[in-house]
């Protein structure tokens, strides 16, 4: 079981718990579906997930107060990190330096704590990856061990959305050192190539080397530019272009490329530098030769074939290109690895080739995807 599944567990059973509580406090009434209050439960507890997948912060912990202490029924709840209350809501919850104070015994514990008095309240630690990071404080007239026990299965559920923004923050951070490792392997290999190219023009033909030379900046604006994790199939196939006007300086009529791209799929979002890569590997394998682009509509995804009828690989070299240890081929590496973190393991390149035989590399984009929307 992988560890967001394991997470979404803790939080059913997190929630579960607080049911209990819900329960506790009032039976269905006359005329009240049994449901109902899980269902409010539920309800209200997916009202604060979204906030708090945003990590611990003020903002965050402002949005999900209300609901937290909506589902907990207490008169009172504040949301602490281990230095200052980021949010309150209720009547009843001390100043800041008093409820600090109570955190801090928490944070030495990392223990829930009962304290005593007027209000009376139990401070539940937030915990991400073992760490605490903060509090929930909960606040009424008197603290019973039925509180006790739904305020700290409602904070290890909190704990656990909270451990979710994690992850998320981890993929984000994964993402953008790839691509700014395929960003660099593009830099000295093609920047040395294209360059030099355009240099042998300089006199024998100065109206080219300047066409070429204002190609070269377009390619690298667009591959170096600060953009989010998604462009459309469009935008990649411009920039294969740009990419291509300048190996057929450097190749000549060695070289012959085809495209057929089907109109419907030019707006499909797709990862940021996913198509030039594949181009760029069939073009080192399968020179002198034919290499094709071929992009369909198959209904809710995009299917990219990238093929040329050069040298082929054995499968032992296919597998060092995709490796992730692999310094042949960190363009396709990083391809796959992206594609199978953003939209899953069965969406990674598919690499058919022999020796002799050429090579094809199929890759599928849904149309659709929630990565999309959150990059």
């Amino acid at each position: 079981m992988t560890g967001v599944s394991v997470l979404a567990c803790l939080g059913l059973c997190a929630v579960t718990g607080a049911l209990g509580f819900t329960f506790a406090r009032g039976r269905p009434g006359r005329g009240e579906l049994a449901g109902e209050p899980t269902y409010l439960a539920l309800h209200i507890a997916g009202l604060a997930a979204p906030s708090l997948r945003g990590g611990l912060n003020g903002n965050s912990a402002r949005k999900a107060v209300r609901h937290l202490r909506t589902l907990l029924g207490t008169s009172a709840l504040a949301i602490t990190s281990a230095e200052r209350v980021l949010a309150r809501d209720g009547d009843g919850v001390p100043d800041d330096d008093r409820v600090l104070t109570e955190v801090r015994v928490v944070m030495m514990g990392g223990r829930p704590h009962v304290v005593a008095g007027e209000p009376s309240a139990v401070l539940v630690p937030l915990t991400v990856e073992g760490r605490m990071i903060g509090t929930l404080a909960v606040y009424d007239a008197e603290v019973s061990a039925v509180l006790v026990r739904t305020a700290t299965e409602v904070g290890r559920w909190v704990s656990g959305q909270l451990e979710l923004a994690e992850l998320d923050t981890s993929r984000r951070r994964m993402l953008e050192a790839e691509m700014r490792a395929l960003r660099a392997q593009i830099s000295p290999h093609f920047v040395y190539n294209s360059l030099t190219t355009i240099a042998s023009f300089v006199r024998t033909d100065p109206e080219r080397a300047r066409e070429l030379l204002l190609d070269f900046a377009d390619f690298t604006r667009y591959a170096l530019r600060r953009v989010r994790d998604f462009t459309t199939l469009a935008d990649e196939l411009s920039c294969v272009d740009r990419y291509l006007l300048l190996e057929r300086a450097r190749f000549g009529d060695r070289m012959r490329f085809t495209v057929q791209v089907a109109p419907e799929v030019l707006r499909v979002p797709v990862p940021f530098l996913c198509l030039q890569p594949l181009v760029e590997n069939a073009i080192k394998h399968g020179m002198p030769g034919e290499v094709r682009v071929v992009i369909k509509d198959a209904g809710p995804e995009a299917h990219i074939l990238v093929e040329d009828d050069g040298i082929g690989m054995d499968p032992e070299h296919v597998r060092a290109v995709l490796g992730e240890d692999g310094t042949a081929g960190i363009g396709l590496s990083n391809v796959d690895l992206r594609m199978r973190h953003i939209y899953g393991h069965d969406y990674g390149l598919v690499v058919d080739s022999a020796p002799g035989e050429g090579t094809r590399i199929r890759l599928r984009v849904p149309k659709c995807h929630s990565a999309h929307n959150a990059s």
